[in-house]
């Protein structure tokens, strides 16, 4: 095998160059794992475009992208449970796994956690990536590559179903129906939730959120979703409401649609860190707010559902990107919202 691989590197804002670079060596716990499939995720879309998160600042060259899979070709010394040749599927945030988060098994919040694509971490828009083998998980021959790589925003839909203690025969509310949200919709309907509302401003989404299992869709640019949910559920409000679309209109909006006792949940991030909120409403309705920070503990319940057929990951790829042409994926990722949902470079 050679010593050197292909790589998208992220060279400055909008601009990512293919390059050789070496082929990691995998350590004594690790795998060495071709990747066969990384889906665009709206965290890479954002370094590549605005070059920053928050505090997490790229300082180039930077490889994005942590949803992956690829084929084990090489293991560490003391990896037992994995051989050359299996198929997997990797979680890219890797904790410390002894300070107190880690202890009590949030490892999520792991101050020292290293997650792929996460500055300065690379991530796995390249040919080869190593990883620790507790946390790569094998798939089924008849789960594709592309399937396995969206494994990771599943985890993210099915941690904050957990968190959210939903239960069958209460009432959801999904705002947004991207992928995230569109996740959060299966992830609902496999924990037996029936009566799944999903709202976005995208028609082609939203039939997706109806194909995939929701009771009622709402465009949000043609109907009032204050005053359809109430509708719905006779002026009481839904049980618990998640937003995903990381809208300050639609983070604001769920005080609002949620019924007295409910759940918030918020998954996506606004463009503004402060803003208004009625936390009187909040407060007099004794709402529960959760706040969602990636996932725990949740990849190996997600691969069993992918492997028993029991989620649908395949219909939400949209298009394909070879990894030579990773700047035009992210570029169409963030140029064809309303036309795409998930996009997927191969290699």
């Amino acid at each position: 095998m050679s010593q050197q691989m292909k790589a998208a590197v992220m060279k400055g804002i909008k601009k990512v160059e293919i390059e050789n670079i070496p082929i990691p060596k995998p350590k004594e716990d690790e795998v060495l794992v071709r990747i066969k499939s990384v889906g665009v995720c709206g965290s890479d879309v954002h370094y590549f475009i605005e070059g920053r998160i928050g505090d997490y600042i790229v300082k180039p060259p930077f490889i994005l992208g942590h949803e992956c899979s690829g084929e084990v070709v090489e293991i560490g010394a003391g990896v037992k449970d994995l051989k050359p040749g299996d198929r997997v599927t990797m979680e890219p945030g890797i904790p410390c796994g002894k300070c107190e988060n880690c202890r009590v098994g949030r490892y999520n919040l792991c101050p020292d956690v290293i997650f792929w694509a996460t500055p300065p971490i690379d991530g796995a828009f390249c040919e080869y990536v190593t990883h620790p083998a507790g946390f790569t998980y094998p798939i089924a021959d008849q789960v594709s590559f592309e399937e396995a790589a969206l494994v990771e925003p599943l985890s993210v839909g099915m941690y904050a179903t957990r968190r959210a203690r939903v239960e069958p025969g209460q009432t959801a509310l999904v705002l947004g129906s991207g992928t995230i949200g569109l996740v959060t919709i299966e992830s609902l309907l496999a924990r037996g939730i029936t009566k799944v509302i999903a709202v976005d401003v995208v028609d082609m989404r939203l039939q997706k959120a109806k194909e995939l299992g929701a009771f009622h869709t709402i465009n949000s640019q043609k109907e009032d979703v204050v005053k359809t949910v109430q509708d719905l559920t006779g002026n009481k409000g839904v049980h618990v409401v998640f937003e995903t679309a990381g809208s300050v209109a639609t983070t604001q909006m769920t005080a609002e649609v949620t019924k007295r006792g409910g759940r918030v949940v918020l998954i996506g991030l606004p463009s503004q860190s402060e803003f208004n909120f009625n936390i009187i409403k909040t407060i007099d309705k004794e709402l529960n707010i959760i706040g969602i920070f990636r996932y725990a503990n949740a990849y190996p319940g997600c691969v069993d559902l992918l492997n028993s057929g029991r989620v649908d990951l395949k219909s939400l790829i949209t298009h394909r990107f070879p990894l030579e042409k990773s700047q035009e994926a992210l570029l169409f990722a963030h140029e064809h919202k309303a036309e795409s949902i998930k996009v997927v470079v191969n290699m």
